[in-house]
């Protein structure tokens, strides 16, 4: 059964990161612009009340908005990887399999996560255990 489940989600991750690459693509912007002019001048467009006028025009913007800040959040989120690549790769003593983590399935996360945190809270205990030498 746990085999199942990890195949389906390895199937939605893949369709979710080829989706996110589709809607932040600067074709699929433009597709979207086409089809919004194309709608701005129907003429059923220009027959609307003031109010639904209003109403549609804002669903565009929104619309097109949505392209623009999914490409924005996509090359921000790639320029944030690469730096912390360089980062990890140019550190002698850091875990290099950490370098393109974020290709890895969400499961291996899950345990990196885990692992990370036990090691956090390892470090606590110990600086909890270490007596404080600073006077206030």
């Amino acid at each position: 059964m746990k085999s199942l489940i990890h195949s389906v989600e390895d199937i939605f991750e893949r369709i979710v990161n080829k989706a996110v690459s589709i809607l932040g693509h600067s074709i699929t912007f433009f597709a979207a612009l086409v089809f919004v002019v194309y709608w701005l001048f129907d003429e059923d467009f220009y027959r609307q009340s003031r109010h639904d006028f209003l109403r549609d025009l804002m669903y565009a913007i929104t619309f097109l908005s949505f392209f623009m800040i999914q490409k924005s959040v996509n090359r921000f989120s790639k320029a944030i990887q690469i730096k912390l690549n360089e980062l990890v790769s140019a550190h002698e003593n850091a875990r290099t399999h950490l370098v393109n983590i974020e290709n890895k399935p969400e499961r291996e996360l899950e345990k990196l996560a885990k692992d990370y945190n036990s090691i956090a809270e390892k470090a606590l205990q110990k600086d909890s255990d270490q007596p404080r030498t600073d006077q206030q």
